[in-house]
């Protein structure tokens, strides 16, 4: 995998400017899409504005002055994605990566306390030795349960401190859901019928005001309302 790729290239999801330089830093492989992150030097330096160059940026990684989900980063190529806590404890800041109604990536600032959980989908489940399930959430974190109907769609509220589900979020009407991908990607709905279908192709989520999508393309952020604050634009 290259180190770096051209800026014209670069997601659309990424918010910066794709003239001012010809490359930009490629993450390294890990927990998310190329699409649905971007490399810790870049947050640092164009997102959160805590320094100005590259070179500034490892540094803080180096120094151990960046924390992702509750753990301090250790490679300045780490991607940082959707719904992650990022957490810089010195200058007392706290963010949750979020998507803007425009489709890109947003860290919006949040207070200490909700900085202490993130938001993770359940994408498969897993019978494991001992007659125990393992949910295999997003962002590559997998969690050992004795018991919970914990459906493939769903959300779940993970305490960082403890590694534990503490809330679950069905896929289900009434459901407050970001669309992560597709044509209306960053929007904010809520369902209205939840249609399962009996063939290979994905089910079917319509929503409130009509339109419809894929069950991949969405993600549970609440029941009623959204556990997440809103991107200011």
């Amino acid at each position: 995998m290259s180190n770096h790729m051209k800026r014209l290239t670069m997601p659309k999801t990424w918010p910066i400017p794709k003239k001012t330089h010809l490359w930009a830093t490629r993450q390294n492989a890990g927990a998310h899409s190329v699409a649905t992150s971007m490399p810790a030097t870049i947050v640092l330096r164009d997102m959160l504005k805590v320094c100005d160059t590259a070179s500034e940026a490892k540094k803080i990684v180096a120094a151990r002055d960046l924390i992702v989900n509750g753990k301090a980063v250790k490679d300045a190529k780490a991607p940082i994605g959707l719904m992650d806590v990022v957490s810089i404890p010195k200058m007392g800041m706290n963010f949750r990566v979020q998507l803007t109604s425009k489709g890109k990536l947003a860290f919006v600032a949040i207070d200490e306390k909700d900085a202490r959980w993130i938001l993770c989908r359940v994408e498969n489940k897993t019978l494991v030795a001992g007659g125990k399930m393992q949910v295999n959430l997003s962002g590559g974190r997998n969690i050992l349960v004795d018991s919970g109907d914990f459906k493939t769609g769903d959300s779940v509220k993970v305490c960082l401190e403890t590694g534990k589900i503490v809330k679950s979020y069905p896929l289900a009407e009434g459901a407050v859901v970001l669309v992560i991908s597709g044509r209306h990607i960053g929007a904010v709905e809520t369902i209205d019928k939840y249609t399962v279908v009996n063939r290979p192709t994905e089910n079917i989520v319509t929503f409130k005001d009509g339109s419809e999508t894929v069950k991949k393309n969405i993600f549970v952020i609440g029941t009623q309302k959204s556990e997440i604050a809103e991107v200011s634009e």
